[in-house]
């Protein structure tokens, strides 16, 4: 679904990726890890072209993501992206974040939009809150929607970018369960995440990242239980220590 060969981008002097080779399969869930600055959050945003690289190819469902030409636009319907930040619009409902994108991008009749934003809500368990505005909801719940909005355009794969990180704790688990039930669908995932039990339980492989690199890629089973590179061992160690 997602083939990165010989990526490597800089940001002037700074080697942000370095020659990442790597591929993520159909229905695959993969957990990006590493220390802050270590080029995960890079990485995943190179998959739709928020962040641009300057050597390299990177493949989304067969699609080079940098082809001469690609509408950018239209590409990136096909690739759900969920951001830490939320970024719903704040002057729109809940339901109208929703349908926004399937009605003016892919020219959906508004109430199959409808009916599909409501079904999706209640999959996120969120269906009492359609008409409410993102600044009367709580963190997890505004997480929640915006996954619900990603998946209103049928992404072939989702894209995760640190989804819990600016939440409350307590908020955390709502997000995470929906993410799993995602996993347990078959969606194809990439999440960069902090959240370890999350890799642990659902992911297929892990990714540890650290200066650009991708230095260890294991079962989560082998990584949590038998890291091999001394960079991983200590991100591990620091982990449990803490």
């Amino acid at each position: 679904m997602i083939i990165f060969t010989d990526v490597n981008k800089w940001y002037g002097s700074y080697h942000a990726l370095v020659n990442v080779n790597a591929q993520v399969k159909r229905g695959e869930v993969v957990v990006v890890c590493g220390p802050s600055g270590s080029g995960k959050s890079t990485l995943i945003r190179t998959v739709n072209r928020l962040e641009d690289i300057q050597k390299g190819q990177i493949a989304f469902d067969g699609q080079d993501v940098n082809a001469a030409g690609l509408d950018l636009n239209k590409f990136r319907t096909r690739v759900g992206f969920v951001f830490q930040q939320f970024n719903l619009f704040p002057h729109l409902s809940v339901l109208e974040n929703i349908i926004l994108s399937p009605t003016r991008v892919n020219g959906l009749k508004r109430a199959l939009a409808k009916d599909k934003a409501l079904t999706l809500l209640e999959r996120v368990g969120l269906s009492a809150k359609a008409d409410a505005y993102p600044g009367q909801l709580s963190g997890g719940q505004q997480q929640r929607v915006a996954i619900a909005r990603a998946l209103a355009m049928d992404p072939p794969a989702m894209l995760f970018d640190e989804p819990t990180s600016a939440l409350d704790p307590e908020m955390v688990g709502e997000v995470l369960n929906v993410m799993k039930s995602l996993a347990r669908e078959g969606m194809t995932m990439m999440c960069v995440t902090h959240e370890m039990g999350f890799a642990r339980e659902v992911a297929d492989q892990v990714w540890f990242m650290d200066a650009g690199v991708i230095l260890e890629r294991a079962t989560p089973e082998k990584f949590f239980t038998q890291p091999e590179h001394p960079r991983a061992q200590r991100f591990l160690s620091d982990l449990r220590s803490h």
